[in-house]
């Protein structure tokens, strides 16, 4: 466990993070332009609370897709050089989003479709933008580019703030908590 999700851990905004998600906007989405579209379409079901440019450094990515780094044994790629290679450097835009019900992270990552664009159904984002397939990515030795991301589940969503936003982001679950 990294110190940051140790960190995640401990810190517990008011009501707890079942109400709370974090949707990353992967390079793929920023290369095309559909940063503000996907929001949008997410924004039809939670309220996006903060919005925030991140140039990628390689501590956030090993971080974000440590379970992947782990599984390094079973992708016939360097993960670890793909990650580097796709996400270090570029720009990524993080938005944190405050859902009405106890399983926020679990109804926006309904509006993802599967990881596989091209076995997405087209009522979902990454069915209606993706443009990839695990066919395609598997003979370039990479990871599908599926444009979105978002939290699993409350405790992915505690782990994804510590990793995109920082400290000073803490204020707004705070206040936000308190406005409902």
């Amino acid at each position: 466990m990294t110190a940051r999700m140790a960190d995640a851990a401990r810190f517990r905004p008011p009501g707890g993070w079942d109400y709370w998600t974090v949707v990353m906007c992967k390079p793929d989405a920023t290369d095309r332009r559909l940063v503000r579209p996907i929001l949008e379409w997410v924004a039809g079901t939670v309220t996006i609370v903060q919005i925030r440019e991140v140039v990628v450094t390689a501590q956030q990515i090993f971080a974000h897709y440590a379970d992947m780094l782990e599984l390094q044994h079973r992708f016939p790629f360097d993960v670890r050089a793909d990650l580097i290679d796709h996400y270090v450097g570029s720009t990524v835009t993080v938005a944190l989003a405050r859902g009405y019900t106890s399983d926020t992270a679990q109804r926006v990552r309904g509006l993802l479709g599967h990881y596989d664009p091209s076995r997405a159904p087209s009522t979902t984002i990454r069915g209606y933008y993706g443009n990839d397939s695990a066919e395609k990515a598997a003979a370039e030795g990479r990871f599908i580019r599926n444009l979105v991301h978002t939290s699993d589940n409350s405790a992915d969503a505690a782990a994804d703030f510590m990793i995109w936003f920082d400290e000073a982001y803490r204020r707004i679950l705070s206040q936000e908590a308190h406005a409902r």
